[in-house]
């Protein structure tokens, strides 16, 4: 006699899991939960220690597996039998002599009842009873929760895992069987469809995917499995299709009238008798086994789906791109709240992706078919009325799927509460009445990688998992594409999983590899781009063109060449559409997967002239914006003379700190912008120059510094093929800049030296004061002042030749500079005063900060350190309402200093911490040198020896590593400790 088991109930088919009524059972470890799934396999029969102890360690046992089995079993025990002492002598879990045996009914098990139903399910299907086989089948597949023993280790687990994914993948071809055999032909093909991608060796589901697109009117469709399917076989295994396949095949080119379905008649209506013998119908395709993630959505959706009150109907629309999921889930979640609505479940497939969407007068007929009606009427009025009366008083469920638009759905709404209806669409269908509308996103990489951990194999996966997460991050975490991905490699045991991840990395074919048999993310992505309007293709196509994460409206209405109301309306289109995304209004975005198909049609379209007039508009707004925002930031500073004249007056924005925060949200459409031109033709080249070059002295952000090199890289080596000197002239005056801030001075003076020899030496320029200046200042930098003061005073004279004012003023402030490392100080301190007047008069609130901090650091090394102090401290000032950071961290350096040499070394570490925050922020080599040697200083003098030698060890690193002077004195110090008073140096 079975003991009582106070309702217990075990899951295998899935997640390995115990209930006792509705609490879970806490089942202990993996290796716990393999002893536990050995015992339930072999239900009611003994199992040897020996068998245990091989089926959970292999031929490699740990030294104690026999005493770690016991524990294993003693721990079950307490689990399962709780208050055992208290139980009649029969047990559960019984010792037999040299194992043991655990004795559940049949009842308690998942795989027990699945075989009973499975079994039933065969011999009512003997019986010609395909409906009941039918039913039964659904309801035995109801108890799969997933991949079958998930995550239990051990060679046992394994082989079985492998058996019963077998039995479900058969029982599912027998369930799609009865349903061809009960005419539900359209409801099974979605199913049918994911099953064989899934297992594409399989060729009994090739064989039934056929049969039922053939009785759906999608006769190619059904040739193309073939043909696909035949191709595959050839590849992969050398053979060629069965003899089941080829048969349907010949039967469907030879339209063999045997394989549709028997014509339906029309009867006299039912008596009461076969009224009340209704069947409640149960349309709902199968659900799938590995249903992932999306608990919260999928919980939201049934609680809102079973609360229908009042009198209007519960109409819930899932909206999203093709292949996110919308059917999957729509019929999972049907599937779980089946039990709420007794009269059964209603599903068609709409066809509204496609090119032949379903007439709802079709569909309503074989509602009322199935509904029990006695006969059909003529219009689609009448229908959807007599539709509305049958579910009047029933609680039904309606699945619509793959919606075409309202208007398709309207007249198959029932007319009033009690029943509910789920629907998906591409579109977002805002105009259904009442609707619960719900946009279905990508999974989370956690989901995705879940959903690929179980088509692929846990163990696969997680032996590689930076591979995994690489090859979902391609799929862009777009359900369909990880399924065909993931039944890809499922299907090719010689790929590791980097292999297919490599494989995907190359954006150019990822479409292409993203298909198997007759699933293709780009047949599905088609599918939305064939409903849209001329006008909404052409501009699903160009957006495209920049591969930037989003587009602020002014770069829609650029690349399109409308207006911005009219760009706005054909970007909201496409948002309605799900080919485009806006999560901020005002701001537009592609799914990764969506982009480069759109990618794709611009190749396919090749109309470049169009697209290189969409770039050209998109760089011509962005130059002259950049060109606003610098003069905002900076009204008169002088910029180097743009190669192209954009033809747009740019956005203009209201003052500096505007325009800061403008280039801080644009910078990543800026460069991508600058990167898909530089590679063009001079009239797309020059522009895409223009904007690098202003934008390289306005964007502080130090992680853009290596994207801008090799951007300006590209663009040299196409101005070299193309011949342009004067981008030549440009492209290595940025690369300077850069060299000189991350303080690469012997490169910053080679790129410098070559911007001036591509300029004409009679060129009185603005580029060549800028380049000439910052050569001068690498220069000092390195110890050169005699050849700095050259350059310097050639830049002084183009900018009096052209009345450049404020360049003046900047000029004398550097020839101070110069000056003073010549040992010149009387010239250095007039110079330096001089540039200050002239920078006041002017009113340039910049200006005025750099031509102060040079005079600081005159006043400073001339021994005037106070006075240096309060110039630093009002240049510091300006900088910070200028938002101009790097500055900022140098007159804070240089005021640390001048605070150390007036006897205040409290402060001048407090600056000087300051300052070095700053540097590293932006990673400035040079400041942080200076930032720490006064630091450094200042701490051996307020007695922290430890810490000062550190910093004064890491200035010493950094200037050596510069080359500069300063590491010198530095080094001096260390040597001296502090045995002697430290005097800053005057770089």
């Amino acid at each position: 006699m079975i003991p009582t088991t106070d309702s217990l109930r075990f899951q295998v088919l899935g997640p390995v899991q115990a209930w006792r009524g509705e609490a879970p059972l806490a089942l202990g470890s993996p290796q716990q939960q393999a002893v536990l799934v050995a015992l339930l396999l072999n239900r009611g029969r003994p199992v040897s220690t020996q068998e245990l102890v091989d089926g959970l360690w292999g031929d490699r046992p740990p030294p104690q597996a026999v005493a770690a089995l016991r524990t294993y079993v003693s721990r079950l025990r307490s689990v399962i039998e709780p208050n055992r002492e208290l139980r009649a002598p029969a047990e559960l879990l019984v010792s037999v002599s040299d194992g043991y045996v655990l004795n559940v009914p049949a009842a308690s098990l998942d795989l027990a009842v699945f075989d009973v139903r499975f079994a039933e399910a065969v011999g009512a299907r003997g019986a010609a009873d395909h409906r009941a086989a039918h039913d039964l089948l659904l309801s035995a597949l109801s108890l799969w929760q997933g991949r079958p023993l998930a995550g239990i280790p051990g060679p046992y687990a394994d082989t079985h895992r492998v058996r019963l994914t077998e039995r479900q993948i058969a029982a599912q071809e027998e369930r799609c069987t009865t349903a061809l055999e009960i005419d539900l032909h359209a409801e099974v093909v979605t199913e049918l469809s994911s099953l064989a991608a899934e297992h594409p060796l399989r060729e009994r589901l090739r064989e039934l995917l056929m049969l039922a697109l053939y009785r759906c009117g999608r006769q190619a469709e059904s040739l193309g499995v073939y043909s696909d399917t035949r191709k595959l076989l050839i590849d992969e295994l050398g053979v060629e299709p069965g003899a089941g396949l080829s048969t349907m095949h010949s039967r469907i080119l030879a339209a063999d009238p045997t394989l549709m379905p028997t014509p339906r008649t029309v009867g006299p209506a039912p008596d009461a008798d076969e009224a009340s013998a209704f069947v409640p119908p149960a349309q709902l395709p199968a659900d799938v086994s590995d249903f992932s993630g999306r608990t919260k959505l999928v919980g939201e959706l049934c609680d809102v789906l079973r609360s229908g009150t009042g009198q209007a109907v519960v109409v819930t629309s899932l909206a999203g791109i093709g292949g996110v999921g919308k059917t999957t889930l729509a019929v999972h979640v049907a599937h779980s709240i089946r039990s709420a609505f007794p009269d059964g479940q209603l599903y068609v497939d709409l066809r509204g992706a496609g090119g032949t969407p379903a007439d709802p007068a079709v569909v309503l007929g074989d509602f009322l078919y199935t509904l029990g009606a006695s006969e059909t009427p003529d219009s689609l009025e009448q229908r959807s009325a007599l539709y509305r009366s049958l579910l009047a008083d029933r609680r039904m469920l309606i699945l619509l799927d793959n919606a075409r638009d309202a208007a398709q759905l309207s007249p198959l709404i029932p007319g009033v509460s009690g029943s509910a209806v789920l629907v998906t669409s591409r579109s977002r269908l805002a105009e259904l009445p009442g609707a619960h509308l719900v946009d279905v996103e990508e999974l989370t990489p956690e989901e995705a990688l879940a959903l690929f951990s179980t088509i692929v194999g846990h163990e696969r996966v997680a032996a590689e998992p930076a591979a995994a997460l690489a090859v979902v991050k391609s799929c862009g975490f777009l359900p369909l594409a990880v399924r065909i991905a993931a039944a890809r490699l499922a299907s090719r045991p010689r790929w590791s999983v980097s292999d297919l991840a490599r494989r995907l990395a190359d954006q150019r074919r990822r479409l292409q590899e993203l298909q198997l048999g007759n699933l293709a993310v780009e047949t599905t992505l088609g599918l939305g781009y064939g409903q849209l309007q001329p006008e909404e293709a052409r501009a699903f196509r160009l957006l495209s063109l920049v591969d930037s994460p989003d587009l602020p409206l002014a770069a829609v209405a650029a690349l399109l060449g409308r207006g911005e109301d009219e760009a706005e309306a054909l970007a909201e289109a496409l948002v309605d559409a799900n080919m485009l995304e806006c999560f901020t209004p005002g701001r537009y975005r592609y799914h990764d997967l969506l982009r480069l198909y759109a990618q794709r049609q611009n190749d396919l379209e090749e109309d470049r002239t169009e697209q290189r007039g969409a770039r050209l508009r998109l760089l011509d707004l962005l130059v002259a914006s950049v060109h606003n925002a610098a003069h905002a930031i900076e009204p008169d500073d002088l910029l180097p003379e743009p190669l192209h004249w954009p033809a747009s007056p740019g956005l203009r924005p209201v003052d500096g700190s505007d325009a800061r925060a403008w280039l801080r949200s644009e910078v990543e459409l800026l460069l991508s912008t600058v990167e898909t031109a530089v590679g063009e033709p001079r009239d797309l080249l020059r522009p895409a120059v223009d904007l690098l070059v202003v934008l390289n002295t306005v964007v502080e952000d130090p992680t853009h510094g290596q994207r801008i090199r090799s951007t300006l890289r590209a663009a040299e080596e196409n101005a070299r093929s193309e011949g342009d000197p004067a981008v030549l002239a440009r492209v290595h005056s940025a690369l300077g800049f850069l060299q000189h801030v991350a303080g690469e001075f012997r490169d910053a003076e080679a790129s410098l030296r070559r911007s001036l020899a591509f300029q004409h030496p009679d060129d009185l320029t603005h580029l060549r004061i800028s380049v000439a200046n910052l050569l001068a200042i690498v220069l000092s930098l390195a110890d050169r002042s005699s050849e700095a003061l050259a350059f310097f005073e050639q830049a002084h004279v183009i900018s009096r030749s052209l009345g450049a004012s404020i360049s003046e003023a900047r000029l004398l402030g550097n020839i101070a500079r110069a000056h003073l490392d010549l040992g010149q100080q009387d010239d250095a301190v007039r110079s330096a005063e001089a540039a200050v007047a002239a920078a006041r008069v002017s009113g340039n609130a910049p200006c005025l900060a750099d031509t102060l901090y040079q005079l600081g650091v005159v006043l400073r090394s001339t021994g005037a350190p106070g006075e240096a102090a309060s110039r630093l401290r009002e240049a510091h000032q300006l900088y910070q309402a200028q938002q101009h950071r790097i500055w900022e961290g140098y007159s804070l350096a240089r005021l640390a200093a001048c605070l150390l040499a007036d006897g205040r070394p409290a402060e001048a570490a407090e600056a000087a911490d300051e300052s070095l925050a700053i540097a590293q922020e932006l990673d400035a080599a040079y400041c942080q040198g200076l930032a720490n040697a006064t630091l450094g200083a200042a701490l051996l003098e307020l007695a922290q020896p430890s810490r000062g030698l550190a910093c004064l060890q890491e200035a010493h690193t950094v200037f050596t590593r510069l080359g500069v002077p300063e590491a010198s004195p530095v080094k001096d110090l260390i040597d001296r400790q502090h045995t002697e008073p430290f005097s800053p140096p005057a770089p």
